[in-house]
């Protein structure tokens, strides 16, 4: 799973990006063209407890990676900015499963605002716009070719041809009136077709406000007000105030618990920050667990019990005779497998059965 983090120029992109990754990328440099990759393991506390159950050789938590993208620049008539980025930046974006949306809500007049004045909202439409004409452009381009060059080729061909010309042309009028593609109501079909497109609007969007040291305690209103005003689908709005949660982590654990409580901050927003990347996707993690290893698996949410064999590998699927399975929570109370099993607590699944997140799943499969 790969994340994008945007943003305009001054957000502080890079240090959120620092703060997640514990990197040390260089800040402060205003819309510099340096392209920052770095993952990150999904805190899951579920692990280090059946750890302590199976004493493993090793943990495997599930990961992210993050991808910290210079801002494009601003587009004007006959040049969309997204397109001005290098070849490889423009392509990390597109590729991206899922956007990080930096938006600056800090003040300080040692940095100020490039604009003079912070507004999150302003900042958050602005680069919003930017990827509606990004998508928009590229819309215009496929439906050019599609009626000059679309109405040849097979039967088969052409019907393909005439599905995606609709609904390219509902994803137009959509953004010219200003909505994102994922205010669209899609089916299956429609999500076929538009998946080569890799769309910017399309993608889910964890807005994440960057506040500073005087806002930390109304963090929360903060994002809540903003997520009441910014109403579009598959999109999260958090807060976090990325210059104190890098500082926090270049500190020791008992250093940093006297700076949390100075701050009055009663927990970090790191791990939150991470786990809402995580449920922005729509995964859902299930577990594995013995003596050589507990490990967390991401699937999509409403993956089969099949599709979790494939996760492990495509032999348990394709092999795939059962799947015995058990709540976290019921194996961690009754302390052993053995002892789950032999109070009824674990479940025989076939091939359909929706794997839920924390079950713990051992496959069964024939060689």
């Amino acid at each position: 799973m790969q994340i994008a983090i945007v943003g305009l120029a001054g957000a502080g992109k890079t240090t959120v990006f620092n703060t997640l990754t514990r990197g040390t990328a260089q800040t402060g440099g205003y819309g510099g063209l340096q392209l920052n990759v770095g993952v990150v393991k999904v805190p899951d506390e579920r692990l280090d407890r059946l750890a302590e159950l199976f004493r493993p050789k090793k943990i495997v938590h599930a990961d992210v990676t993050y991808v910290d993208l210079p801002a494009p620049p601003a587009s004007t008539d006959g040049r969309v900015g997204t397109e001005e980025l290098p070849a490889e930046h423009l392509a990390r974006l597109r590729e991206a499963d899922a956007l990080i949306h930096v938006v600056r809500a800090w003040d300080d007049p040692a940095l100020p605002h490039p604009d003079g004045t912070v507004d999150a909202g302003r900042d958050l439409e602005r680069l919003d716009l930017e990827f509606l004409l990004a998508d928009l452009a590229l819309v215009d381009r496929r439906l050019e070719r599609l009626t000059s060059g679309g109405r040849h080729g097979t039967p088969a061909e052409r019907e393909a041809n005439e599905r995606e010309e609709v609904v390219l042309r509902r994803i137009k009028e959509a953004l010219e009136a200003g909505r994102p593609i994922r205010d669209i109501e899609l089916d299956v079909d429609d999500e076929k077709a538009l998946r080569g497109f890799r769309f910017l609007t399309q993608k889910p969007v964890l807005v994440l406000l960057n506040v500073g040291e005087a806002d930390l305690e109304r963090e929360h209103d903060l994002s809540g007000d903003l997520a009441a005003a910014y109403t579009h689908r598959h999109t999260l709005v958090d807060a976090l105030s990325a210059k104190i949660e890098m500082e926090l982590g270049q500190l020791e654990p008992d250093e940093a618990a006297v700076f949390m409580q100075e701050l009055g901050i009663g927990q970090s927003s790191l791990d939150r920050v991470i786990a809402l990347s995580y449920r922005l996707v729509g995964l859902i993690s299930f577990l594995t667990a013995g003596p050589d290893e507990v490990r967390a698996w991401p699937v999509p949410d409403g993956s089969t019990a099949v599709d979790a064999a494939g996760a492990i590998h495509t032999d348990l699927a394709r092999g795939f005779i059962r799947a015995e399975t058990i709540p976290y929570e019921d194996l961690l109370s009754e302390g052993s497998m053995a002892e789950a099993k032999r109070h009824g607590k674990v479940r025989s699944e076939g091939k359909t059965y929706r794997v839920r997140d924390g079950d713990v799943v051992e496959i069964l499969f024939s060689r």
